[in-house]
């Protein structure tokens, strides 16, 4: 079996991370544990720029963002393994939109399932771009578990 869990560090990664280690996977499964980050947009008088200090805060945005996925997904494969040693878990962090990338990995990774939190980070970012979830479960090729929180209200 092969399975894509796409996480973002939010508490809603964090259920879906816990939805995973309590699946009855097979032995071997692969895991792809991926963090999509998106590039921030600079624009200065409607151009953008990548000069002197604004560009030097934008690569440390783009390193910084690099960092976090690093950090999460290192640490979501650790809980994983924790809790099924057979698995095969690989890890990826990849600039872009979450929703593209995403599938883009599934089909790559020629995924069986792809698990997914509810939601991510920031109600805006919902508003303006669409839930990722949604997209993903209407656009995948694959299976797609969207893990909630029983609890929630």
């Amino acid at each position: 079996m092969k399975v894509v869990l796409a996480i973002d560090g939010s508490d809603f990664s964090k259920i879906a991370i816990k939805a995973l280690t309590k699946m009855p996977l097979p032995n071997n499964t692969e895991i792809c544990v991926i963090n999509v980050y998106e590039y921030p947009v600079m624009m200065t008088s409607g151009l953008l720029t990548l000069e002197g200090s604004i560009g030097n805060f934008y690569q440390e945005l783009i390193a910084n963002a690099e960092k976090l996925g690093n950090t999460t997904v290192s640490n979501a494969a650790k809980t994983l393994k924790s809790k099924n040693n057979t698995l095969n878990i690989t890890t990826s962090v990849i600039s872009g939109n979450p929703k593209k990338e995403i599938l883009e990995k599934a089909k790559v990774f020629n995924a069986d399932l792809i698990v997914i939190g509810s939601q991510g980070h920031g109600a805006l970012s919902r508003f303006l771009l669409g839930s990722v979830s949604q997209y993903i479960a209407s656009h995948a090729n694959c299976s797609v578990l969207i893990a909630r929180d029983k609890d929630e209200e």
